[in-house]
C-alpha cells in the first residue's frame, strides 16, 4: 500500500493545545505505519496572518490528502466584525471543497463513565447509535439567504431550507450501508408533517429502504420525538440518518448520553473515487472553547477517537484504530478523568494526552 497521507489542521481555540498534547499519539500511529503526517494553519489565526481563515496552499493539501484531522474553529472571534465583512467559514469550506456530505458521529457509553451522564445509569447504559448528518445540504447551504432592510424599516433574515432527491439518496446510502454492518435498524429522522422538504426526504428513505434494503429494519420519526426519545430511551437507536439542521441539533443532545461533549468524534466522508478512495475529514465536536483555552483543561478523548475513526475509513489502519480505542477505554477504566467527567482538576489535556499514549502497545501490527 502507498504512503498514506495526514493533515493536522489545529485551529482556533482548544485545538492548538490538544494537538500539541496528542504529539506522542501521532508519533505511536506514525511509528506503526508508512504515514506522512503535515500541519497547517486556518480559522482565525489564519486570518489574523494571512486574512485568509483557509488559505489556498492549506486547501490544496487538504484535497491531496487521505484524511484531515481538524481541531476547531472559532468563528465567535470575527463577531467584531459587521456581517458583510466576516470571512468564510474553513471548515464550511473545506466540507464543501472535500464533498464530504456524510458525517458519522458515534455515540457511546463507556462502561466506566455510566454514572456521568446526566441521565439515569439504566437509561444510558447500553446506549450505542451513530448519527449520519447530510452535511452539504439544507440550510447552511440553500440560497436564498441574507439580511435585509425593508422600506418600512424592519430588517429580515432568510435561509432556504432546499434539498434534492440525489443529496437525500447518498446520505440514505451511507446510512443503510452502515446499518448492514451494526444492528442493521436505520431510524430516518425528518419533519416531514410541517416541511415540504421533510415529506420529501421520508418518501425518498422509504422508497429506497423497499427497493435497496429490505433487509435493514427502517424506521421513520419527527424530529422533535427523536430529541425527546434520545434522553427517553437511547438504546432504541442503532443508527440514525436526518439532514444537516436536524443531525447538528441532535447530536449534541445525544453527547448528554455519554456524559461530555469532550467524549465525541466525528467523520465526514466523500462519495468513493473511481479508486475507491473515500476524502474524510475528522473532527470532535466539542467546538473551539475559547473560555477554557490555554488553560489545559480541554478532554482530549474527542480528537483521539477522531484519529480513530480516521485510521479505521480513510487510512486503512482498522488494528490500529481498536488499538487506539482500547488505550482510551484503559484509561478511563483506571478512573482517570479531566474535570468535564468529573476529574478532581489533577489531569488535564496533557495528562490525559499522556496516560492514552502509555497505554498503547510497544510492539508494532506487522
Amino acid at each position: 500500500m502507498p504512503t498514506q497521507r495526514l493533515l493536522l489542521l489545529p485551529g482556533d481555540g482548544v485545538g492548538p493545545e490538544i494537538f500539541a498534547a496528542l504529539e506522542p499519539v501521532i508519533a505511536w500511529v506514525q511509528s506503526s505505519m508508512d504515514l506522512e503526517v503535515s500541519r497547517a494553519q486556518c480559522g482565525y489565526g489564519a486570518w489574523l496572518a494571512q486574512k485568509e481563515t483557509l488559505p489556498r496552499r492549506v486547501l490544496a493539501e487538504a484535497m491531496a490528502s487521505d484524511a484531515v484531522l481538524f481541531g476547531s474553529e472559532d468563528n465567535e472571534a470575527f463577531s467584531s466584525l459587521p456581517p458583510s465583512e466576516r470571512p468564510a467559514s474553513a471548515l464550511l469550506e473545506l466540507r464543501q471543497t472535500m464533498g464530504v456530505f456524510a458525517n458519522l458521529r458515534p455515540i457511546r457509553v463507556a462502561r466506566s463513565l455510566v454514572d456521568n451522564s446526566p441521565l439515569k445509569p439504566e437509561v444510558v447504559e447500553g446506549a450505542d447509535l451513530v448519527i449520519v448528518r447530510e452535511l452539504l445540504g439544507g440550510l447552511y447551504f440553500g440560497t436564498p439567504r441574507g439580511v435585509e432592510t425593508l422600506a418600512d424599516g424592519r430588517r429580515r433574515g432568510v435561509d432556504s431550507l432546499v434539498y434534492f432527491s440525489d443529496e437525500i439518496e447518498r446520505v440514505a446510502r451511507a446510512a443503510f450501508e452502515l446499518a448492514r454492518t451494526r444492528r442493521s435498524k436505520l431510524c430516518s429522522v425528518d419533519k416531514g408533517n410541517v416541511l415540504a422538504s421533510g415529506a420529501l426526504w421520508r418518501d425518498v428513505v422509504a422508497a429506497m429502504g423497499r427497493a435497496e434494503y429490505p433487509d435493514v429494519e427502517l424506521s421513520h420519526m419527527y424530529v422533535d420525538n427523536c430529541a425527546m426519545q434520545l434522553v427517553r430511551r437511547p438504546t432504541q437507536f442503532d443508527v440514525i440518518v436526518t439532514e444537516n439542521t436536524f443531525g447538528d441539533i441532535l447530536s449534541d443532545c445525544a453527547a448528554m448520553i455519554s456524559g461530555s461533549l469532550g467524549m465525541l468524534p466525528s467523520a465526514s466522508l466523500s462519495a468513493p473515487d473511481a479508486s475507491g478512495r473515500r476524502r474524510g475529514l475528522y473532527e470532535p465536536i466539542h467546538g473551539s472553547a475559547p473560555d477554557i483555552a490555554g488553560k489545559n483543561l480541554a478532554n482530549p478523548i474527542g480528537t483521539v477517537s477522531s484519529l480513530a475513526l480516521a485510521l479505521e475509513h480513510s487510512l486503512h489502519a482498522p488494528e490500529l484504530a481498536s488499538r487506539l480505542n482500547a488505550a482510551i477505554d484503559g484509561v478511563l477504566d483506571a478512573g482517570i478523568r479531566t474535570r468535564d467527567l468529573g476529574g478532581d482538576g489533577s489531569t488535564g489535556t496533557r495528562e490525559m494526552a499522556r496516560a492514552i499514549a502509555d497505554r498503547l502497545p510497544l510492539s508494532q501490527p506487522a
